[in-house]
């Protein structure tokens, strides 16, 4: 089994995978700037010479850790964009093998929402936030092709137990398929550099990528059982961002 290392593993999705990825066998290191598990490497992105040390000996790195919606340039830029310099950099310090990116479907979320989009679409981010997920795809292809670190940039969807909008039908996540989908990405032999769509099984999905069969990935879950339980309140949204194209948006929301 593959040694692991998760950056941000008090988060939302750190918690599901730290737990979810133990019990398929991996053997884990976990790193956050918060003191909350037992053992863990308590640290922050600003300290290059400790992510390196932290990555000796680790043949994958799933890089969580930023600031997860739109903020202030300031915070994104020395969190999510220094930050994931800093990870990339200590990857190849380190000689780590892969590192899976935790992107988001906010770099693509100015196409129309009546367009189904694959990885080949251009960049058209809705936010700052959007923006530093496409520098750090970008320089997840950079040390690639530079370093040859495999990489994997997941544009995760809407990450919930259960979809909570009409938008989240077609972007929801599930806590059980965001397992599969890492595992997937940690597991699947040589896969360049990829880019995939974190999205559950969803019957009104509207992104596709062949990344998905090539990694082996298979979502188990499907908004749809929740249609009739979710609020309208998105239903006139124009773009695959949803609120997050607005002019005066400034937070929340997936």
């Amino acid at each position: 089994m593959p040694e692991v290392l998760i950056t941000g593993a008090e988060g939302r999705i750190g918690r599901v995978l730290a737990d979810g990825l133990a019990e398929r066998g991996m053997s884990l290191r976990l790193f956050d700037r918060v003191d909350g598990v037992p053992g863990a490497i308590v640290g922050d992105l600003a300290d290059l010479s400790l992510l390196e040390s932290s990555m000796a000996g680790v043949d994958c790195v799933v890089h969580l850790a930023g600031i997860p919606e739109e903020a202030p340039f300031p915070d994104l830029l020395e969190d999510n964009i220094r930050g994931t310099y800093h990870v990339f950099e200590a990857a190849r310090r380190a000689a780590v093998g892969r590192v899976v990116f935790a992107s988001t479907n906010h770099v693509i979320g100015f196409h129309p929402s009546s367009d189904v989009v694959d990885e080949r679409v251009e960049p058209r981010p809705d936010t700052l936030y959007g923006v530093t997920k496409v520098f750090g795809e970008s320089l997840g292809r950079l040390y690639h092709d530079k370093h040859g670190i495999e990489v994997v940039a997941v544009r995760i969807g809407s990450f919930r137990d259960r979809p909570a909008t009409e938008r989240e039908l077609s972007t929801w996540l599930s806590h059980g398929d965001s397992v599969r989908l890492f595992a997937a990405c940690v597991d699947a032999p040589q896969v360049g550099y990829l880019v995939v769509y974190g999205v559950s099984a969803n019957t009104r999905s509207r992104w596709r990528d062949g990344a998905a069969d090539a990694i082996g990935y298979r979502p188990a879950d499907d908004a749809e059982v929740f249609a009739g339980e979710v609020s309208s309140g998105e239903a006139a949204d124009r773009f695959h961002g949803g609120g997050y194209t607005a002019p005066g948006h400034t937070g929340g929301g997936f």
